[in-house]
């Protein structure tokens, strides 16, 4: 573990908690609502509304999962505090451009700065993994996840009721300050952490080499760790680019609903990841992925239920079980991922995993946007449904794979 300059670890990271609670909870109050924003900013057709949606959703994800493993990179070198409050004063300034704008290029444009600049999730997790030794990293992948879902759950409906009152303007303003308070909590409150000096051994192995027959099995869990997280996290955001539309037409909800709707899921996750962190802690990686299995099966009953759930308390409960079951993925995967690397190397390895988030996003969101654009909406949660299939037959896939080189060993 790094030093920690000034604080205590625990104290230190009860502030990371909060800032991350508020940051996420202000950036989610406008997630679900921009198709609804731009519909009123631009007249414009289904199919064009979701191809723009699509953009706005994917510009600042394509541009995280590019940029996110540099920040990383950056901060084992020089300390991940100033990367938090350098990603978070990034938010406030695309929000700002955002809430002051009525040009959908300039919104455009606002959303690839937040991607390019911002990078949030990934550097507070990598701070947190600097306060912590590497046994405590599963906690605290768990408590940051509980963190971002309890934002995640009361921003939308804090967002619906402000969209309700006030536009949309006012989302992105309020959401602008929090950032900035938040940004300024950070820089007084976080203490320095010094980077983990790597030794000579693990300078030599940073060079690239090809890996050994001994190193293979370790890049291909890395790897596969990787395809994990971005499937996983796919699904969790492919119903970002329909649901207001979907809560609109199909439920016809108003915007305080639909943001109660979306905020249930991220209430499951918040309920159910501390819970399935302790479960798992006993468990290997190869019994931990086996129920991850299983859990995937049921993120598709789930979403199955939420298609055939068009009376709103129905679509609400089973908003909030898909939650429950969200809650043991990924803080599952980023735990194990955090354990294939040494100290000095969190940031890079965090980085990657976010980067595979990301890109896992793009590809949820360019599906949803496609799902709105060519089914009914009625219909747009089946291929959501789809993807925790392709998800498990993947495990189980990689599964035998595994049982069948232990064999052969």
């Amino acid at each position: 573990m790094s030093l920690v300059m000034g604080r205590s670890p625990a104290v230190a990271l009860r502030y990371l908690m909060a800032i991350q609670l508020l940051s996420m909870g202000a950036m989610e109050m406008s997630g679900p609502f921009w198709p609804l924003h731009l519909r009123e900013m631009a007249p414009m057709s289904a199919a064009t509304l979701a191809w723009v949606s699509m953009a706005v959703y994917a510009g600042p994800l394509l541009m995280t999962m590019l940029t996110a493993p540099w920040w990383g990179r950056l901060g084992d070198r020089t300390g991940h505090k100033p990367m938090v409050v350098r990603a978070l004063l990034a938010l406030a300034v695309s929000q700002l451009i955002a809430a002051w704008t009525d040009s959908v290029t300039v919104v455009l444009l606002a959303r690839l700065i937040q991607g390019a600049l911002g990078g949030f999730i990934a550097t507070a997790q990598a701070y947190g993994a600097g306060l912590a030794t590497p046994a405590q990293r599963s906690s605290l992948m768990a408590r940051l996840q509980v963190a971002t879902a309890m934002g995640s759950a009361l921003g939308p409906w804090l967002g619906g009721i402000l969209f309700d009152l006030w536009g949309f303007w006012i989302v992105n303003l309020t959401t602008a300050l929090v950032c900035v308070l938040c940004a300024l909590l950070a820089a007084v409150a976080l203490p320095f952490v010094k980077p983990a000096a790597p030794t000579d051994r693990q300078r030599a192995s940073s060079k690239p080499v090809a890996p050994t027959a001994a190193e293979r099995p370790a890049l291909q869990a890395f790897q596969g760790l990787l395809l994990g997280i971005l499937l996983v996290q796919a699904g969790k955001i492919m119903p970002q680019a329909f649901f207001a539309v979907y809560a609109d037409q199909v439920l016809h909800a108003n915007a305080s609903f639909t943001g109660l709707c979306y905020g249930a899921t991220a209430l499951g996750l918040c309920i159910a990841a501390p819970l399935w962190a302790r479960a798992f802690a006993a468990l290997t990686p190869e019994q931990v992925l086996q129920r991850v299995k299983w859990i995937t099966l049921a993120c598709a009953a789930t979403l199955a239920l939420q298609s055939m759930s068009h009376v709103p308390a129905w679509f609400v409960a089973a908003r909030l079980l898909w939650g429950v079951f969200l809650g043991a993925l990924l803080p599952v995967f980023y735990t194990l991922l955090s354990r294939q690397a040494d100290g000095h190397r969190q940031g890079w390895v965090l980085g990657a995993g976010n980067s595979a988030a990301k890109a896992g996003a793009l590809l949820g969101t360019a599906a949803g946007a496609l799902a709105m654009g060519w089914l009914p909406i009625s219909e747009v949660f089946w291929p959501n449904a789809a993807v925790y299939l392709i998800v498990a037959a993947a495990l189980h896939g990689l599964q035998r794979r595994s049982d069948t080189r232990e064999a052969a060993s």
